[in-house]
């Protein structure tokens, strides 16, 4: 027996049966996500106090290590499942360091901006799950779908944005300051807001089906995945609002 993944990073078949061995659970899940949380934290304060005590070339080279093995980590992952308890804390340390220079950068124009941010992605994560738990917001198949469409639309949007960068060209009105900007920011929020839902129906599901232990790992990597995404999408709605001022 299958069943699929409700996160729409990782739509692929997953096996719904443990033949030997312990399943994977809830509580399992939740700790392996603190787990990368804590593995995150310790880079990202070094690379946040490294960029504010000046060393912003040794930091941005940083960065760059750090996205592309966190990007590397990230496919292999979501490839060859079997790989998350080994790679998902490389992944969350390499993303520390990657989000912990993009929050000292920003603190040096912005102060006090990186921990608003961070309790931001917090507050939206527990109101997330809260609406979860009182089923005021259910994952049925249309609300994935939907929610998949336009997951989809934004990261095609940010790759066509990508893109042009390249040719010295941006797009116009979506990524500025303006009420267009700050408009699309809160909406790609609401979508990755939205994703955290898709992410507790799947770890709720696969809990259920017993599948193998290993996938708590799995799980709490493509929930670390959503808090990323959300996080840096909060630092930039509020960098927007703060340049206004």
């Amino acid at each position: 027996m299958k069943i699929r993944t409700s996160n729409p990073v990782f739509n692929q078949d997953i096996e719904a049966r443990v033949l030997d061995g312990e399943p994977m659970g809830i509580a399992g899940t939740v700790n392996k996500t603190f787990v990368l949380l804590l593995c995150a934290l310790i880079p990202a304060v070094v690379a946040w106090y490294q960029t504010l005590l000046g060393y912003t070339d040794k930091v941005q080279m940083i960065m760059i290590i750090g996205l592309v093995v966190g990007a590397i980590c990230a496919f292999i992952v979501i490839f060859n499942k079997k790989t998350a308890p080994y790679l998902t804390p490389v992944y969350a340390f390499a993303e520390g360091a990657f989000l912990g220079g993009l929050s000292g950068f920003a603190e040096m124009r912005y102060p006090g901006i990186a921990i608003q941010a961070v309790a931001g992605t917090f507050l939206v994560l527990f109101v997330m799950l809260a609406l979860y738990k009182m089923k005021l917001i259910r994952a049925t198949q249309k609300f994935k779908s939907v929610v998949f469409s336009a997951t989809l639309a934004i990261c095609i949007i940010y790759f066509g944005s990508f893109i042009a960068s390249l040719f010295g060209a941006q797009m116009p009105y979506l990524f500025s300051a303006g009420p267009i900007g700050i408009v699309f920011s809160i909406l790609v929020i609401g979508i990755a807001a939205m994703n955290l839902i898709i992410d507790f129906d799947g770890i709720e599901n696969a809990a259920m089906n017993m599948v193998p232990k290993y996938y708590e790992w799995y799980f709490a990597f493509g929930l670390m995945m959503t808090l990323v995404w959300l996080y840096i999408e909060i630092l930039r709605l509020i960098s927007l609002f703060r340049s206004n001022n």
